[in-house]
């Protein structure tokens, strides 16, 4: 995430930045506790809000020409961020907010849209599809990054094209291939690229049973995840074998505390902030939970919270 720039250097690149996309929103020392849902980071170099697809491409070809590499997020929802203060530029996507209509069973939506408003307005045109994504709480750009799903569906399912960003070639669009989707992954993983807008393909269906999938789901949700503390999802990607909740839990290790995080006592695959969590905290968690689990199950845990920091 560090900016390849001294940081001297940053604040030069940043005006010459702001000078050429007059009017675009953008923060300085901006908390990243403020936009995260687990409501833990430090303060970031600057962190600039897109409101349209000319204004998210021309930010990008600047940092690029500039050698910074930002960190691009959305509702904030799967990151966990160091407390103290982190020396990169963030891209907040949620100003990009544009849903279409783009053929009968086709919807196209911007990166910054959150997947409850898509499946809301999918549901709304009687299209069938998303209902799985009602509760899923990140946008569309995290979702396809990565592979987002629940109740035995994904995005990969329903996903026809992207329009990505490459610092080498600028806006182009990406089929459903090119997405190189694995569980909870896609090229986006690894390949620096930013996901900008999505096409997707849906099915019609009976409104009536598209809204009664969604309120179900909805229920289950708040049955049996913690929704009503600061969280970042699910903790853990799920092994080759089980479940990531199950193997915690087997391991005596729900309601385990190290300051003021802690594994959820409602669902073990959660960790929690249970008011004044750090950085260090949750990391704590994270690590002891890796650590018990390989030792008692033999399975080694892998994070499917997105850790943020400088270094």
């Amino acid at each position: 995430m560090k900016t390849e720039k001294a940081t001297d250097d940053v604040g030069a690149a940043l005006l010459k930045i702001t000078e050429a996309l007059p009017g675009i929103i953008y923060l300085r020392d901006e908390p990243l506790r403020n936009h995260t849902s687990f409501r833990i980071g430090g303060p970031v170099r600057a962190m600039f809000f897109p409101d349209s697809a000319g204004r998210m491409i021309g930010l990008l070809d600047g940092l690029s020409g500039e050698n910074i590499t930002p960190l691009v997020m959305g509702n904030g929802t799967n990151l966990l961020a160091a407390d103290s203060a982190l020396d990169i530029i963030v891209i907040n996507t949620t100003g990009l907010g544009s849903i279409t209509r783009t053929g009968a069973c086709e919807l196209s939506a911007d990166a910054g849209v959150p997947l409850s408003a898509l499946a809301a307005r999918a549901y709304e045109l009687g299209l069938a599809g998303l209902e799985f994504a009602h509760g899923i709480p990140g946008t569309v750009g995290g979702a396809v990054s990565m592979n987002a799903g629940a109740y035995g569906s994904e995005i990969k399912d329903i996903v026809i094209t992207s329009e990505i960003y490459d610092s080498a070639t600028g806006a182009r669009a990406l089929d459903i291939a090119g997405h190189e989707f694995s569980y909870r992954s896609s090229r986006f993983s690894y390949s620096g690229e930013v996901a900008l807008s999505t096409v997707f393909r849906l099915r019609e269906g009976d409104p009536e049973e598209i809204k009664a999938l969604m309120d179900g789901y909805a229920a289950r949700r708040r049955e049996s995840q913690p929704l009503e503390m600061a969280s970042a999802g699910s903790a853990f990607k799920r092994p080759a074998s089980g479940y990531a909740a199950e193997l915690i839990d087997r391991a005596g290790l729900r309601g385990y505390t190290a300051g003021g995080a802690m594994v959820s006592e409602k669902h073990a695959g959660f960790i929690v902030n249970t008011g004044e969590a750090s950085f260090s905290d949750v990391m704590a968690v994270i690590d002891h939970v890796r650590e018990t689990v390989l030792r008692t199950s033999g399975v080694e845990l892998e994070p499917e919270i997105r850790i943020v920091h400088s270094a």
